[in-house]
This record gives structure tokens, C-alpha cells and sequence, in this order.
């Protein structure tokens, strides 16, 4: 549906441009109605024009899943208890020990509230429109992990565009490998809560 220009029109209004207009310091109301515009046209085309049944797709390799999942969560453990530790130390799992209820909510409210919508728009929707616009897989990951990484840019941090473009070419391979937005959903929610855990909440924005 729709000509490959149209396509790439859609793809800068949606991924480029109304995430550079979320960083601007002014009109709060006119960011959060883009913002719920974009969501509600890429809920509509998941629903009515790919006809996304939300179910479980079969057969899922969980074995193997979580297999990869905890050996790069393990990595991602490693290298974020030296860097808070080098340059944070006083916040090195400090939510966890002071602050456990908080750190509970936090977690349950970015799983089910930040994690899922994020998948549904950069892996679901983003893989079934706009993979015909790309001539490798190599392209469409890179790409994915751009305009993941600029849907972050109203941090105004460096190390998370860092993360996030890290973080997109992960979940962009595992979206991939497992047409799953379940499983790229949990893997996302697993990284994403290690950070707040360790106690690099802050930088993405949730209470410290």
C-alpha cells in the first residue's frame, strides 16, 4: 500500500521530524499532540491494514531467546556497574537499597507503558512498512537504530543516543530473528530496567 515516496515521506514525518520537534523548548501541547497523532496512525495501519492480531506467534524459540538474552544482559551488567561505579558512585544501586517500592513501580509502569508502544512503532510497524525501502537487511537494521536513537534525542544526553543506537541494532537483530514483538518487548524491558537498577535511571528521565 501506498507508492515508495509516500513511504518515505511517512518515515521523516514520523521518525525524524515530530521526534526533532519534541526537542524544542516550546509548545508543550502541540509536541504531545504530534506525539499521540503518530501513535494512534501507526496503531491504525498495525490494525486495519496489516491486520496485527495481538496473539502469541508460534512456535517461539524460547530456549534459545533467553539463552541470548542473558548473555547480553550479562555483558550490559558488567559494563554498567564499572561505568556508574567510575562516575556515578554514589547512585550505584542506591533506588534498589533506599528506595525498593519506587524502584518496583518504576519498573512495572516503563515495561507495560514505555517498553511495548516503543516495539509496536520501531520494530513492528517500522519493519512491516518500510523494509521494502532498503536493498539489505544491513541498511534496514542501521536505519532502525538511527531513528530509534533520534526518538530519544529529548534526553539531551550523549550516552543515551549511544545506548539507544546500541540498543536499536539489538533489538532491530532480535525483532529479525524472531518476528516476536513479545520477545523483542521482554528483551527490551530487561535491559531497560537493569539500567534504572544499577542507578542510570536518572539520565532516562524516570525519578532517581
Amino acid at each position: 500500500m501506498h507508492s515508495r515516496f509516500y513511504k518515505t515521506v511517512e518515515l521523516f514525518l514520523l521518525f525524524i521530524l515530530i521526534p526533532v520537534t519534541l526537542t524544542l523548548p516550546a509548545w508543550p501541547i502541540l509536541k504531545a499532540v504530534l506525539g499521540l497523532m503518530g501513535f494512534v496512525y501507526v496503531v491504525f495501519y498495525l490494525l486495519r491494514i496489516e491486520k496485527l492480531k495481538f496473539r502469541l506467534a508460534s512456535p517461539l524459540d524460547w530456549k534459545r531467546f533467553w539463552k541470548r538474552t542473558l548473555i547480553k544482559l550479562l555483558a550490559l551488567a558488567v559494563l554498567s556497574v564499572v561505568y556508574v561505579f567510575l562516575f556515578d558512585k554514589e547512585n550505584l544501586f542506591e533506588i534498589v537499597l533506599n528506595k525498593p517500592k519506587l524502584w518496583m513501580v518504576i519498573l512495572l509502569v516503563y515495561s507495560l507503558l514505555s517498553v511495548y508502544p516503543q516495539e509496536l512503532v520501531y520494530r513492528t510497524f517500522f519493519f512491516s512498512r518500510y523494509k521494502t525501502l532498503f536493498s539489505s537487511k544491513t541498511q534496514l537494521v542501521f536505519i532502525n537504530a538511527i531513528v530509534f536513537a533520534l526518538a530519544h534525542l529529548f534526553f539531551r544526553n550523549a550516552l543515551v543516543l549511544v545506548l539507544t543506537f546500541l540498543g536499536g541494532i539489538i533489538f532491530a537483530l532480535t525483532f529479525l530473528k524472531t518476528k516476536s514483538t513479545l520477545l523483542v518487548s521482554i528483551e527490551h524491558a530487561i535491559y531497560g530496567c537493569w539500567l534504572f537498577t544499577v542507578g542510570m535511571g536518572n539520565m532516562l528521565g524516570f525519578p532517581h
